[in-house]
């Protein structure tokens, strides 16, 4: 093994227990409805344009209940800096190439029990509205795996988004899967963090009340 093989995954190795160690954070964080995340927050600061969201996040407190009662519903939410991965040919993609949409972005990865198995009910929600499910498997053979177990898998309305040195992951402190729920400007309305059946009828309510 030469020592470019053993810095890289030396490398992986420690990000891999930062996205861990992180994810404890997140789970916090998810359940107290606080979403300047991270170090995130500082930079962000108060946005008089999220106004709309607060109004929306408070409509859907009520709906977090049942399934979805691990829903942390946004109560001073901030535009948060974008942030890139890359889709399946390897361009940078990020949130803003959805803007003026609702989307429903989800932190996954292969290896992640609850990640594959709420991946086709993700498939399933993302017929009405965009999903976007960006993998935190880490490493030069991430692009492999994803676009293997997206084709395996048959998922008619999911794409393959990539984020191999799981930048996102440390950026918003999320375990995985981390689903967060951004309006049509941008903004945080929830955050969830764990696995979901999105199929559910609390779920889809959540979710359709969002639009």
């Amino acid at each position: 093994m030469t020592g470019s093989q053993d810095a890289t995954r030396s490398y992986a190795k420690k990000r891999l227990a930062v996205v861990l160690l992180g994810g404890v954070a997140g789970v916090a964080i998810g359940l107290a409805g606080v979403y300047g995340i991270g170090h995130l927050a500082g930079n962000a600061g108060p946005d008089p344009a999220c106004k709309a969201t607060i109004e929306t996040a408070r409509r859907m407190a009520p709906l977090a209940r049942g399934e979805v009662a691990a829903v942390g519903v946004a109560q001073t939410p901030k535009a948060l800096p974008v942030l890139a991965f890359k889709d399946a040919a390897g361009a940078d993609k990020s949130l803003a190439d959805w803007r003026g949409r609702t989307v429903l972005l989800n932190l996954w990865a292969t290896w992640c029990v609850p990640c594959v198995t709420e991946m086709p009910t993700l498939d399933a929600a993302a017929k009405d509205m965009a999903v976007v499910t960006v993998s935190q498997d880490l490493g030069d053979d991430a692009r492999a795996k994803v676009t293997a177990f997206m084709a395996k898998g048959h998922y008619t309305h999911l794409k393959p988004y990539l984020d191999p040195k799981a930048n996102l992951s440390v950026a918003y402190n999320a375990s995985l899967p981390t689903s967060i729920l951004y309006d049509s400007a941008g903004h945080v309305v929830w955050r969830m963090t764990g696995g979901m059946d999105w199929t559910t009828g609390t779920a889809r309510e959540l979710l359709a009340e969002a639009h």
